[in-house]
């Protein structure tokens, strides 16, 4: 999340980095972590941006602690419904270990919705380039090459909005740092730069 802290950062806002174990540490441990992790950076108000599982992880975070004043919160990336690649990937030998704890947790569980009151923006999508196209060839269309564009559906979303990245390039891209900032500002993505 580096590249993607410092691009946000460039943009105005006062960006920090939460970095968390999800192959040793369930989700509800990573979520409790995120939590004192907030807590201890003492803003009355903070956004969130989660990559991925890091997504997964604020919604069970958000899930955990209702009262948490959050800001606005987005998802990149994030498999909120459903991950085809990790069910896939776990099924393999040595697919179990590949894929951590935190993730079983989530797909094995019934789906946090966070408090309607919070605005969440999610950003999927469509360059499928990914390891999760070698563990699920069928993955569905269109992707990121690890998490289907279906599977970033969040019910409480606000808005969504699917760019032409890859998972990983969702890291490094102006464009998903460009839509996140847009979001955060003014709880809308910008539909006429996708």
């Amino acid at each position: 999340m580096e590249p993607m802290r410092r691009r946000i950062a460039a943009r105005g806002f006062r960006a920090r980095s939460f970095s968390y174990p999800s192959m040793r540490r369930t989700l509800a441990e990573n979520a409790d972590r995120l939590a004192r992790f907030c807590r201890e950076l003492d803003e009355p108000r903070l956004h969130l941006v989660g990559h991925s599982m890091g997504g997964l992880v604020v919604l069970c975070m958000l899930a955990r602690e209702p009262g948490f004043a959050a800001g606005r919160v987005v998802l990149t990336g994030s498999p909120v419904a459903e991950c085809h690649a990790g069910r896939r990937l776990a099924r393999l030998p040595g697919g179990r270990v590949a894929i951590g704890r935190s993730l079983p947790e989530w797909l094995a569980s019934a789906r946090p919705s966070p408090d309607p009151r919070i605005e969440v923006g999610v950003i999927a999508g469509r360059l499928s380039l990914g390891l999760g196209r070698l563990v699920a060839p069928d993955l569905p269309e269109p992707n990121d090459g690890v998490v289907c564009v279906e599977e970033t559906r969040l019910p409480a979303m606000r808005d969504h909005i699917v760019l032409h990245v890859s998972h990983s390039g969702m890291l490094v891209s102006r464009a998903v740092a460009r839509q996140i900032c847009a979001f955060l500002r003014s709880g809308a993505f910008e539909h006429h730069e996708a």
